[in-house]
């Protein structure tokens, strides 16, 4: 009988993909979320009944331990980047985290991957990476033998990276921007997926990989490649992390008045404290190379799905290309 997956948060952008490889896999999958009815996309992952959501909040034990039940496996791809609602940075990245591999433990469920971020630290400013550290600490007390992911910034079809900057570029002749000299990792979706399920399958050994693509770029160097692919020209300003860190507080603010009503989506001060801090693999740190995966480069990829965002979408190669025609 084929083993049983649970992944939480298995409908994300990330999850989704994880969802799709164990499948490939032969495995069960059950893909845990909060609104099942918006994941029926995943059911085309795999054979019929292979692949389920199954409704579940993360902040709710009676839901996390029944969408365990019988689970082989257990992989935690749930994480926030922003408060939201009831969604706040603690309840999620921390108890959320704790209470997913306590219940797994308690199930006797051993093979666990816990999916945080490089910068995971407890004691830093940014109540993102601190609650990110704090949530690694809470796997780790219950289960010992997990396999902790700590990607760099994530860039995909789905991903927000790449595709939140372009959204940027189409909404004036400036972009402003915060931390341009932070120096990043982008690491591609897919090759995260990928050492996920080699985890699953005991091909990584336990502990803490960082996860970084083969080059280390400044944001700003992502801003440029990103006006490079969708065919704009835009100046782009670099706001001190003062100015930054006013604005957010600004956006903030209009969320709180608003009673959360307008999630601020564009800066927070939050972020701006994360931006002050490069996130990059650190010296040392196990990596995609100890998983046999070779690192994929954000240029071989994000033409494919930054298209949309050019002046022309998906005529702009042919309206381009019929300009060097010469009228007989």
């Amino acid at each position: 009988m084929s083993k049983i997956v649970t992944i939480y948060g298995g409908s994300g952008s990330l999850g989704r993909q994880i969802a799709r490889r164990m499948a490939k896999e032969g495995w069960r999958v059950r893909v845990a979320v909060r609104r099942p009815s918006e994941a029926l996309f995943v059911r085309t992952y795999g054979a019929v009944g292979q692949v389920e959501p199954v409704p579940c909040n993360i902040r709710d034990e009676a839901s996390v331990r029944a969408a365990m039940a019988d689970a082989d496996a257990v992989i935690n791809c749930v994480g926030i980047l922003v408060n939201e609602g009831k969604n706040r940075f603690r309840p999620v990245q921390v108890e959320g985290a704790e209470r997913v591999a306590r219940i797994a433990a308690e199930n006797g469920i051993t093979n666990f991957v816990h999916v945080s971020a490089i910068g995971a630290d407890p004691d830093s400013a940014s109540q993102y990476a601190a609650t990110k550290g704090e949530g690694e600490a809470a796997v780790l007390r219950h289960q010992p033998g997990a396999v902790i992911l700590r990607p760099s910034v994530i860039f995909g079809p789905d991903h927000g990276v790449y595709g939140r900057f372009a959204s940027l570029a189409g909404l004036g002749p400036v972009m402003l921007i915060a931390g341009g000299k932070t120096k990043m990792q982008p690491v591609y979706v897919e090759d995260v997926a990928n050492a996920a399920v080699k985890a699953v399958l005991g091909k990584a050994a336990p502990g803490i990989y960082e996860l970084g693509g083969p080059e280390v770029l400044t944001l700003r160097q992502m801003v440029a490649q990103t006006l490079e692919k969708t065919q704009r020209r835009r100046a782009v300003v670099n706001l001190p992390f003062w100015a930054a860190g006013l604005l957010g507080g600004v956006f903030d603010i209009a969320s709180a008045v608003t009673g959360g009503l307008l999630t601020n989506r564009v800066l927070t001060r939050d972020q701006v404290r994360s931006l002050r801090k490069d996130n990059i693999v650190a010296d040392g740190a196990r990596g995609l190379s100890d998983l046999d995966i070779q690192p994929t480069a954000s240029g071989a990829v994000i033409g494919e799905y930054l298209w949309r965002f050019r002046p022309g979408g998906q005529y702009a190669d042919m309206t381009a290309s019929a300009k060097n025609l010469r009228p007989n």
